[in-house]
């Protein structure tokens, strides 16, 4: 026998999973669900002795440091009050020229942007990687420069292929 949890409807058919009339889910009931379902009393809980929180040989623990006595602690007056940020300059410059000389390779930009965008390329990652605390844009570098290179020997190929045309 099967009972719709929603509307208590009960169903005899074994093969049914649904409940007709509002679709939920049909629970299997047992002997044991079946004389709880006509009882309203709530089930007994049966709990464990409960645990001691408060011990009487508990001791205080010392505060932290932190709360404790100052007054022997030296000030650090060599800490810095705000961080300077790294350059990134010549990693900027090379991949907005990277990336100028990759829109306008149709024109040969990739020859005249794209060369220049690859060697400052190079000398901002050149930077980045011998003093990492001045410079950074050490990803900056290397996309300006793969920009840069990509562009440079695509316009060497059209200008070949224009020569070649002609």
């Amino acid at each position: 026998m099967k009972q719709c949890p929603r509307c208590n409807k009960s169903y005899v058919d074994e093969h049914l999973n649904f409940c007709l009339d509002d679709g939920e889910l049909l629970m299997q009931l047992t002997d044991q669900t079946r004389s709880r379902a006509f009882d309203d009393s709530p089930p007994t809980v049966m709990m464990n002795d409960p645990r001691v929180t408060n011990p009487a040989n508990w001791q205080p623990s010392p505060p932290p440091v932190l709360w404790q006595d100052q007054s022997n602690i030296q000030p650090q007056y060599n800490s810095p009050a705000f961080s300077q940020s790294k350059d990134q300059v010549l990693p900027t410059i090379s991949l907005v020229l990277g990336i100028l000389s990759f829109v306008m390779v149709c024109c040969y930009g990739g020859i005249w942007l794209g060369l220049p965008a690859a060697i400052i390329g190079f000398l901002g990652m050149k930077n980045a990687d011998n003093d990492p605390t001045r410079y950074g844009g050490r990803g900056l570098a290397i996309g300006g420069m793969v920009l840069g290179v990509v562009a440079f020997l695509a316009s060497i190929v059209f200008l070949f292929i224009g020569i070649i045309a002609s």
